[in-house]
This record gives structure tokens, sequence and C-alpha cells, in this order.
């Protein structure tokens, strides 16, 4: 009798597999699909300050170049391979651009929403993400911008200043 009892304790407990049912699979599923939806936009939110905070410290790294240079000429540059950084990309892969104010055609510098000029030596921007720009900054093409602004005194998104 005793050994009959022992037999039935052995076939309870090795009846399990030891694997998961589909249940518990979709519960798991449905969890790590939950936790992406909320981990994925933020690490694209993380990614993006990171590319304008690094696009801002390369305009203001060009920034210094152009005030040496024009330090030691008088003029500005007529363009970045002048100073040697034409082939800076900004983080979405464009190069900067750059346009000197007093040289310029009449309508090309950057401006704000009273359509003044943003500065007045030059303008020095990334295109940011979606690689198209106009001048005024309030326009929807300029809003992903970094720009330069205020002869210097701001170097951020567009759609903050």
């Amino acid at each position: 009798m005793g050994s009959s009892r022992l037999g039935r304790l052995k076939h309870r407990s090795g009846s399990t597999s030891g694997g998961f049912t589909l249940i518990e699979l979709m519960v798991v599923t449905a969890i790590i699909g939950t936790l992406s939806t909320i981990v994925i936009p933020k690490y694209h939110a993380v990614i993006d300050r990171a590319k304008i905070a690094k696009a801002s410290e390369d305009i203001r790294a060009l920034e210094i170049d152009i005030a040496t240079y024009y330090a030691g000429t008088n003029s500005y540059p007529a363009d970045l391979g002048v100073i040697g950084r034409d082939l800076l990309l900004d983080p979405w892969g464009q190069p900067y651009s750059y346009l000197v104010i007093g040289t310029a055609p009449p309508g090309n510098a950057r401006k704000d929403r009273f359509l003044v000029p943003i500065n007045s030596d030059f303008d020095l921007y990334s295109m940011g993400p979606d690689g198209a720009s106009v001048a005024p900054l309030t326009a929807s093409a300029s809003r992903d911008d970094i720009v330069r602004a205020n002869d210097g005194g701001y170097v951020g998104l567009a759609a903050n200043y």
C-alpha cells in the first residue's frame, strides 16, 4: 500500500513538463510589447537631443574657426572650405550651411518671426533631420534647424529661438 501511494506522488510531480503554456507566453509577449512602446520613443528622443547637442557643439567650433580667420584677415571666409571645414557633416549627414551676410544676395539671410535677420555678421546652421530649410525660422521646413543667432548669442533649435 505504501508503494502505491508513492507511485501516485511520483506521477503527480512528474506530470509537469517544465515548459510554458501558450497563455504565459502571450502574457510575456504583451508585457514586452507594452514596455517597448514606452521605451523606444524615449530612446529616440534621447538620440534626437544628443544629435541637436552635437550640431550645436559643431556650430560653436565652426564659429571659433571663423572668428580666428576673421582676426587674421579682417574678413570672413567666403565658404567653410577656406577654413578647411567644408567636409564637416552635421549629425544627419548634411554639410553645415554658411552665409556671409555682407556679401549674400538680399533676402537670403535667416530671419526671425518678424522677418528680421537673426545675425549681422554671418549665418551658420544645420538643416536638421529633414535636410530642408528656408530663410524664415517660422517656416515648417526651418523649425528643426540648428541655428546660430544673435551673432552667436544663441545656438540651438530654431523652434526654441
